[in-house]
Formats: C-alpha cells, sequence, structure tokens
C-alpha cells in the first residue's frame, strides 16, 4: 500500500490526517505528490478556514524546531514565507499524508498522527499498530516508532504552547 497524500515521498516528517481537501483533485491522488507553489493558497480559497489552519499550523511547527536537528527555520524569514514557498513542496522532505501510516516504510521518519480521535480510529480498525504511551490527555508517543499523537492542527486545539511541546517531543525522537 502506498502512502497517499501532499508533499515529498521522501519525507522525514510526516502529519497523518484523517481528511483531505474537498476539491475533486484530491479524491483521486494514489501516491504522495508535491505541492506546487501556489498550490496551498488554493486549497486554502476553495475549503475554507480549516484548510488554512492545518497548512499555519504545521508551518509554524516546522518553523519552531530547533536548528541543530532540523533546517526548515534557516529557509525563509518567516513561517508563513516557509509555508508558501516550503511546506509539502518537492525536496521539501514533509507530508501531509491522507493514507493510514505505513510505519515501517519509512523507520527513520518522524510520524504525527493530527487528533487523538483518528489515532484511535487507526488503532481500532488494525490500520495502526503502534505501543502509544500516553503522556497526558492530548499526547502520546511511541519512541521506538518514531511516532506522536497530537491534536488536531487547529489554533484552538494546538496552541502556540502546544507546538513548543510538539516540537520538544520531535527533538527527543530525533535524538534517540
Amino acid at each position: 500500500m502506498n502512502n497517499i497524500g501532499l508533499g515529498c515521498k521522501d519525507f522525514t516528517i510526516a502529519v497523518y490526517i484523517g481528511n483531505k481537501p474537498n476539491m475533486l483533485e484530491y479524491q483521486q491522488l494514489s501516491m504522495i505528490s508535491p505541492v506546487t507553489s501556489h498550490e496551498i493558497n488554493t486549497i486554502n480559497q476553495a475549503c475554507g478556514n480549516g484548510w488554512r489552519k492545518v497548512f499555519n499550523v504545521y508551518a509554524k511547527l516546522l518553523y519552531t524546531l530547533d536548528n541543530k536537528h532540523f533546517s526548515y527555520s534557516s529557509l525563509a524569514p518567516t513561517w508563513q514565507k516557509y509555508r508558501d514557498n516550503y511546506l509539502l513542496q518537492p525536496n521539501s522532505k514533509t507530508a501531509l499524508v491522507f493514507s493510514p501510516p505505513q510505519l515501517f516504510q519509512h523507520k527513520e521518519s518522524l510520524h504525527i498522527i493530527c487528533g487523538k480521535t483518528y489515532a484511535k480510529h487507526l488503532l481500532a480498525t488494525n490500520q495502526l499498530t503502534a505501543n502509544l504511551f500516553w503522556l497526558d490527555d492530548e499526547f502520546a508517543i511511541d519512541k521506538k516508532q518514531k511516532l506522536i499523537v497530537c491534536p488536531y492542527f487547529d489554533y484552538r486545539q494546538l496552541s502556540n504552547i502546544k507546538i513548543e511541546k510538539l516540537a520538544c517531543l520531535l527533538r527527543e525522537l530525533k535524538e534517540t
């Protein structure tokens, strides 16, 4: 089974999300496809504020990661410029995945499941095998598989403080 989504097929960080943009071109995806330079803005315009939040939170998270282990913030002067010019584009090493995680295919990558509800659905339907350790009511981690479950990528659910926490967890996984 192939990963299906947007971004770089050779990702080092993947965010798994339980829905996809409600546009015809994304319903028939069969692999991970990089976005074009204005595609994120096109999705935002067509699909509304929910997708804008997903892309913004993803860019803010990557931009928050420390430069010792991650180079995302060195590519652009702001997270907004990073989102517009690098996120999910060819060679970005980032992916937004709409299919269930295929962790065994990307053992060295960092994996983030977007939303506790989606993670529980994946576990309940046997689409994910993970040994999750719940750090609190919102974050879980499987260090062996380099997997984190976090709140959905929305400003209310994944606030700036929680983005910082997620960045710390990703740094810990990168160091192991």
